[in-house]
């Protein structure tokens, strides 16, 4: 908030892009900020602009992981990516998802964080077409990008807390859901069991 409150839109588009590539930048909870930054009677930005600098940013964040990709490949990725967190396990994720989606995974891939990362490099180690991986890049990062700044527009000055508990308790809310199907699913196989034993 101070880099974007000293530096304006110039900030807003660095860190997007550092973002993207890597860098651990909270990219959503940034977006849904500079939502709530153009509401009220004097906003401190507008929401038109900020929609072009967050997609210019995403976007450049994606061709320079997509030509990183394209020229020093994967393993350059294994060696030195765990340095901005690009760590084999999420690279090994996010190959899982690049082959089973093809290029849907780009377009896709920038709601989940630490896959939207690679699947741009994937593009370039793969050296899909750059008319193509822009097409897939570009429909997905604008969608991203008017999604959060919407949110943040519509929800306010209460925007970030919100995201942030979300993420916070999003963890906890899966795991007590997948906890919840292990015991329904053992006690349907227990009853199963009784009633063929009976039989």
């Amino acid at each position: 908030m101070q880099m974007i409150d000293q530096y304006g839109y110039i900030a807003l588009y660095g860190l997007l892009a550092l973002g993207i590539v890597g860098i651990p930048v909270p990219d959503e909870i940034l977006m849904t900020t500079v939502g709530s930054l153009t509401v009220g009677e004097n906003p401190l930005l507008d929401f038109g602009t900020s929609l072009v600098v967050c997609f210019s940013g995403s976007m450049t964040g994606m061709l320079i992981s997509y030509f990183l990709g394209r020229t020093v490949g994967k393993p350059f990725l294994y060696k030195y990516g765990k340095w901005i967190k690009l760590t084999p396990e999420r690279l090994n994720v996010a190959e899982g998802w690049f082959h089973k989606y093809g290029m849907w995974a780009v377009t896709f891939g920038y709601y989940v964080p630490g896959v939207r990362h690679f699947t741009c490099y994937l593009s370039g180690v793969s050296n899909v077409g750059i008319w193509r991986y822009l097409l897939y890049a570009g429909v997905g990062g604008l969608v991203w990008c008017l999604s959060f700044l919407t949110l943040g527009h519509f929800i306010g000055i209460n925007a970030p807390h919100i995201i942030e508990v979300a993420q916070r308790y999003m963890g906890i809310t899966v795991a007590i859901l997948v906890v919840l199907v292990i015991i329904i699913g053992y006690l349907y196989w227990r009853h199963r069991k009784r009633a063929l034993n009976r039989t």
